[in-house]
């Protein structure tokens, strides 16, 4: 059983942590310079956000890619912002996990829930939205399930349809939610910073 391998990964990571705004802030820094950023609900423990960066090919830092919660929106002047914004009616795809399940959202899809499938690609390792209207198409893969080397699970996929929102949940294998709860212990130790005590570096 591969679990331990990335768990292993995250003891060895240089880890930092900062509790500010009712959350915990972890930042991982790995081996091979990639740094991860989590934010957890202190009450429930529940995942708020996760961001991914890796140093670019001239060796500076690159940008934060977002796996987690809110999408983050381009850094642009006002004027440029006004000259090059996204219809705020295009559909935005973010994922926004539960304590038990992997949760996607896709809002600004008004399209009734008979539209749609969802489906799992076991060779491809990834999962499928199509829509009945050829409107809408998407592939995403679940990084976790490739992370801890486990099989997508056709049966744990489901999904609804509410206020132009398409919600797609795949419920997490035991072997995650054990590897989350050991996790959550180690990070409990990591001695954190308040926020009047200097700042997280995924700042």
């Amino acid at each position: 059983m591969a679990v331990p391998s990335w768990l292993e990964r995250l003891r060895a990571a240089d880890k930092t942590a900062l509790v500010q705004d009712g959350k915990r802030k972890i930042h991982y820094l790995f081996e091979d310079g990639k740094e991860m950023a989590e934010e957890y609900d202190i009450k429930t423990g529940q995942l708020i956000s996760r961001k991914w960066r890796e140093k670019n090919t001239l060796g500076g830092t690159g940008k934060w890619q977002v796996e987690v919660g809110e999408p983050t929106l381009p850094l642009l002047g006002a004027l440029e912002s006004e000259l090059i914004t996204e219809s705020s009616s295009n559909p935005i795809f973010m994922r926004k996990d539960t304590l038990s399940s992997f949760q996607w959202r896709i809002r600004n899809l008004p399209y009734p829930k008979e539209v749609y499938s969802v489906s799992v690609e076991e060779e491809q390792r990834c999962c499928v939205i199509r829509t009945t209207n050829k409107k809408y198409y998407k592939k995403f893969s679940i990084p976790d399930l490739d992370r801890y080397r486990l099989p997508l699970d056709a049966a744990a996929l489901s999904f609804t349809h509410a206020n132009n929102t398409l919600i797609i949940t795949y419920r997490k294998p035991k072997e995650i939610l054990a590897a989350e709860e050991q996790l959550q212990k180690e990070l409990k130790k990591i001695k954190a910073a308040n926020s009047g005590d200097g700042d997280c570096k995924t700042q």
